[in-house]
């Protein structure tokens, strides 16, 4: 699940070569948000109010797990957009309704969608 990769909770390994991959693809976020958290943080930042960013942010072990979180909850739309905007007009995915009744939707470029599918963003990937 890509939100899982995003926030650094993804529990799937694969195989070897896909380890090496996903480790691989790890330290890339890692860098990543290291790089948004030292511009959010940064001397020209300093000037500006920050919010607090750096204490909500600061992460010894590297992995800026709060800063990947609020990430993903700020780009979890347009990632969602980004992911179906790729789709044909005939395809489909399901989603299931609070009354536990499965629907099939056409969400290409999120259309026809009140909200982006949340659900199961912090359901354990092991009870999925």
């Amino acid at each position: 699940d890509i939100g899982d990769i995003i926030r650094g909770k993804d529990l799937f390994l694969g195989n070897d070569k896909e380890k090496d991959q996903r480790k691989k693809l790890d330290e890339n976020l890692k860098d990543i948000f290291g790089k948004i958290y030292n511009e959010l943080t940064s001397t020209s930042w300093r000037n500006k109010r920050t919010n607090g960013a750096e204490a909500r942010y600061k992460d010894e072990s590297g992995n800026y797990f709060q800063l990947r979180e609020d990430w993903w909850t700020a780009n979890r739309e347009t990632v969602w957009k980004a992911i179906t905007c790729g789709t044909g007009e005939s395809d489909t995915y399901f989603k299931q309704s609070s009354e536990g009744k499965y629907s099939f939707t056409n969400g290409q470029c999120g259309r026809n969608e009140g909200k982006v599918p949340t659900n199961l963003d912090y359901v354990p990937q092991f009870l999925r």
